[in-house]
């Protein structure tokens, strides 16, 4: 669909614009009376979300690159249909194809609340059916108001069951990570990727001061990051999620990856609700599976 064809048929006065940002690269532009958010049409991709009189809840890097089938650095991107490394083919991306490839505009609508309603699908092609064999669709649905709803919706459409693991990597705004603390996973094992996954328990709140790759299991508990820089606290509330991971790459490993920008990885981490490693989903033939996540402002 052409930017004038998304315009005509799905743009809402001031709640919902479409722009061009980059070349192939448009972006769903919300406004409304509680918050600002930006959606890249590519991965149905969460660039951005700001609730009115507060500083950003989603970080996005400044060197961010909008490119077709590239990857965003921030927001929150959508891990689908595997989360990690693929499990049989090392060729395949990593996290799934779901972040780099086209979503359609389903709907959009201005809510009575003055909230604003977003649906996007997953389009399939010869190049996605070659990465995943399974008869499924998947979609997203955005709220957007003082709070940020996202869900991610899988079905199953075929005629056998399959293995989804899956993960909304969302990449959370701070203050500086030295002035961070998540709460809510005490007495949680996880995985430890930066210890070859060993198995580990998480004893008090987390404070990180080096690389942390985590893949916390068998929780379904909200989080809460507690920024004592910005006097605040974000609220991660989950449904349909037994895997939550944290993630900062620290210093060195940012500074490879080349658009974090210098201590860029300061200013961020990546609190991500899930079903991975031992939590993956299983879904029989007409099965739909809803991972929900919901993002708040506390103050502290």
């Amino acid at each position: 669909m052409t930017l004038t064809e998304l315009n005509q048929r799905f743009a809402i006065g001031n709640h919902v614009q479409f722009k061009e940002i980059a070349a192939g690269m448009i972006i769903a532009e919300v406004a409304n009376q509680h918050a600002l958010a930006n959606i890249v049409l590519q991965g149905a991709h969460i660039a951005t979300f700001q609730p009115r009189g507060e500083e950003p809840v989603i970080w996005l890097s400044p060197y961010a690159k909008f490119a077709p089938g590239k990857s965003i650095r921030g927001g929150v991107p959508v891990c689908w249909p595997w989360f990690g490394a693929h499990k049989s083919d090392s060729k395949l991306p990593g996290h799934g194809y779901a972040r780099t490839v086209p979503w359609d505009v389903l709907e959009t609508n201005a809510l009575p609340d003055g909230t604003t309603f977003l649906r996007f699908g997953l389009i399939e092609s010869d190049s996605t059916r070659a990465q995943w064999p399974h008869p499924s669709s998947v979609q997203l649905a955005v709220t957007v108001g003082k709070s940020l709803r996202v869900e991610l919706v899988t079905t199953n459409t075929g005629k056998e069951p399959f293995e989804l693991s899956e993960a909304l990597h969302t990449y959370f705004q701070i203050s500086d990570v030295a002035k961070m603390t998540i709460r809510g996973l005490e007495n949680c094992a996880y995985l430890d990727k930066v210890q070859d996954f060993a198995r580990c328990t998480q004893k008090d709140g987390i404070v990180i001061d080096s690389e942390v790759d985590r893949v916390y299991v068998d929780t379904a508990a909200d989080c809460v990051i507690e920024d004592k820089g910005l006097k605040r606290a974000i609220r991660i509330s989950k449904q349909g999620s037994l895997s939550t991971v944290v993630w900062n790459p620290w210093t060195e490993k940012a500074d490879k990856m080349g658009d974090f920008g210098q201590d860029g990885h300061r200013g961020m981490v990546c609190v991500e609700s899930g079903n991975a490693m031992e939590n993956v989903a299983m879904l029989a033939p007409g099965e739909t599976h809803k991972l929900v996540a919901v993002y708040s402002v506390e103050k502290l």
